[in-house]
């Protein structure tokens, strides 16, 4: 349960690269081995699985387990298909198994991406309501298997939510003006991971150091490279 202002490496293209010295790394949850998790964990590391939780991924192993009922809109990346949320009954049991993937290679928390489909044109009827099931949802799988959760993006929701996530995963407040949003998790004693891409750090990392966030400046790619606050 990582408390605020830990300083943190987000890399999520290709197999980590663990030179970078500092406490945290988030790192992808399917192109890493327990041997990769294990290394960073001899180092002294803590270590984040991310997975995506709100869209199909036509590249990922398990990607012929989901059924076409539940694919919606191309959400702008490669490859990627908005989920339709409401299903639960069909969603839980895959995202299961994707969770126990991340607990069996010995991870340490999960960071499940774009759990904010109901304010995006996914091709579903979804609402505010519909999402705050399904992160909960999300958030109790991962943590019934002894892992911490983070609440990826979803500002408008954090009030309702930031009970039932132990982190969160920002990526630019700053540009939009709205790492305000955020206070709650840090008063919390929760850390915020928060990632600007165009923003200098010049330009974010004042107002980084006094809402207590862990920032840096990243390319959009997530590879190694990193320019902390």
């Amino acid at each position: 349960r990582p408390r605020p202002g830990l300083a943190w490496q987000w890399q999520l293209d290709g197999k980590v690269d663990p030179s970078v010295d500092v406490p945290v790394y988030d790192i992808d949850g399917f192109e890493n081995s327990a041997a990769d998790v294990s290394r960073l964990h001899a180092d002294g590391r803590k270590v984040i699985c991310y997975l995506n939780a709100g869209a199909w991924e036509d590249f990922r192993p398990d990607q012929g387990s989901f059924p076409r009922s539940v694919l919606g809109e191309a959400n702008g990346w490669d490859g990627e298909r908005w989920l339709d949320i409401r299903r639960l009954d069909v969603l839980r049991p895959l995202m299961e198994r994707r969770v126990e993937m991340c607990r069996d290679k010995g991870f340490d928390a999960v960071e499940p991406d774009l759990l904010e489909g109901y304010a995006n044109r996914t091709g579903f009827p979804l609402t505010g309501a519909d999402q705050l099931a399904y992160n909960r949802m999300f958030a109790e799988i991962t943590r019934e298997r002894g892992l911490s959760v983070g609440l990826k993006n979803d500002l408008a929701q954090i009030p309702q939510l930031v009970g039932d996530f132990d982190f969160a995963v920002n990526e630019e407040c700053a540009q939009y003006d709205e790492c305000e949003r955020l206070k709650p998790f840090v008063a919390a004693g929760k850390a915020v991971f928060h990632v600007e891409y165009e923003e200098r750090t010049e330009d974010f990392c004042a107002e980084s150091r006094a809402l207590r966030l862990s920032s840096m400046r990243k390319r959009l790619d997530l590879d190694v490279w990193r320019d902390p606050c």
